[in-house]
């Protein structure tokens, strides 16, 4: 090999190592960048979090009010009852002072003080006993008829299922620590497997409820949706939830993307506008959208402090900007922003865009490689705020849109906190059975009604209409 070959070669060997190490630099500069999420900066839950952060980056603002209640709040302090269920005198037989019998004075006023307990907490047994008489004339025996509900020789009343299913799906105790509570409460332990058909039978008589539901979410003019992990059978699952202020739904499925959410049987035909974080699978539902901007302040905080984006800094500073002005013409009773605000924001936006576009320039695809060119969080950011502009701004056209997705991350939230209390479930039955009683206790929470007293009519097979 002459010289001319050797350098030729070398030459080759070079550009290779200097593009494998723009791979390489590129790589650990995506390792660096993921290692400085964290939940004030993605959506990462506070609970992955490493180490003790310095200082807690909250994204809420100033409100400028104090601290504590403020004018116009009620207490919750404890009342004087009118109507105490037991009066209990204490009487005086002897003077203080001089020591004299007083015990056949006239009280001449009282002070009293009132304590609220509970009764003592007891099992009660109720034993039906159907009569056998005969008839004097056929001398045929005739048995009369137990209530109706009381089909078992030994059997639990609906006060204690009613309760075991409280305690399970809104309290959200796993059944081993359910049965514990009753036997510490009654001196009686209930068997596990027992529990398991409460809830079976209860999630039975919601049939009709879940079809009602269904069809009031069908027709509301803005729906909340999202999804998280949800195990059962140590599998990992999706439980998916659409909800508003009056209703909640949820149902677990082994699919997070469309499939799931066409079982649902909601979304394919849905017309109102569809609130969500931004999940590919919602975006090929043809309804009107409103991305979560609450997501879009956390991850505009990241490209602003890790990748160093002015232009993420500004375009989060014109979302907050922008959501006091929503907040401030809603206080005004409008329904939307006038036209000229609205111009004058959109405005702002999009020369926010052209800024974000001319300090972030999309990289060119390099020949010979395939697959998608490799971006930035910035660049993706920016990406989607231009293809995705009434969408991320819908909040501040039609008021019906919120600023974020709160309302089914709230709703999520309740059920991820089951899981961390009872772990996964142990078949797709108890899922199911948990979702949809749960999505029947927090659809009457919301609406006002006593959960308790829910729960009653569910027990008695007449469970509450839907307002």
């Amino acid at each position: 090999m002459n010289k001319d070959e050797i350098i030729a070669l070398q030459a080759s060997q070079i550009e290779a190592l200097l593009s494998k190490v723009d791979v390489l630099t590129a790589r650990v500069l995506e390792l660096e960048n993921n290692q400085k999420k964290n939940s004030s900066n993605s959506s990462k839950p506070p609970s992955t979090d490493i180490g003790k952060p310095v200082k807690t980056k909250s994204l809420r603002q100033v409100s400028g009010k104090p601290a504590g209640g403020q004018p116009g709040h009620k207490g919750g302090t404890l009342q004087f009852s009118s109507k105490p269920d037991i009066i209990k005198i204490h009487s005086l037989s002897t003077c203080s002072c001089c020591g004299q019998d007083i015990s056949t004075s006239t009280p001449v006023g009282y002070q009293s003080r009132q304590v609220f307990d509970l009764p003592p907490i007891a099992l009660e047994i109720t034993e039906h006993r159907v009569e056998t008489r005969p008839c004097p004339n056929c001398k045929c025996l005739n048995t009369a008829s137990f209530p109706a509900g009381v089909t078992q020789a030994v059997q639990y009343g609906k006060g204690i299922q009613k309760l075991a299913v409280y305690f399970c799906n809104y309290q959200l105790l796993p059944y081993q620590r359910t049965a514990q509570l009753f036997e510490d409460l009654l001196g009686h332990r209930i068997n596990e497997a027992s529990l398991v058909s409460m809830n079976q039978r209860c999630a039975a008589n919601l049939d009709d409820f879940i079809v009602q539901l269904k069809d009031c979410l069908a027709k509301q003019p803005v729906l909340h949706a999202d999804e998280t992990g949800y195990y059962y059978k140590s599998e990992r699952n999706w439980l998916h939830v659409l909800a508003t202020e009056q209703h909640t739904l949820y149902m677990p499925h082994a699919k997070r993307g469309c499939q799931a959410m066409d079982a649902m049987g909601i979304l394919p035909d849905y017309k109102g506008r569809l609130i969500h974080d931004f999940w590919k699978s919602y975006n090929e539902y043809q309804c009107a959208h409103g991305l979560c901007n609450v997501h879009h302040l956390r991850d505009l905080t990241f490209c602003a402090e890790v990748e160093k984006s002015a232009w993420a800094a500004e375009m989060k500073q014109l979302l907050l900007n922008l959501q006091e002005q929503v907040n401030k013409a809603k206080e005004g009773n409008a329904m939307s922003l006038t036209s000229g605000e609205i111009t004058h924001w959109w405005d702002k936006y999009d020369t926010l865009l052209t800024e974000g576009r001319r300090a972030h320039p999309l990289p060119e695809k390099q020949k010979g490689k395939r697959g998608a060119v490799k971006k930035t969080k910035t660049q993706n950011l920016l990406q989607r705020f231009e293809q995705h502009k009434e969408s991320i701004l819908a909040f501040a056209s039609d008021f019906a849109a919120p600023f974020g997705n709160n309302l089914a991350e709230q709703a999520i939230r309740m059920m991820k906190v089951k899981q961390k209390i009872s772990g996964c479930f142990r078949s797709e039955q108890g899922a199911n059975d948990f979702a949809t009683i749960r999505s029947y206790i927090a659809t009457m929470k919301k609406q006002g009604k006593n959960v308790i007293c829910a729960l009653d009519d569910l027990i008695r097979g007449k469970p509450l209409a839907i307002a």
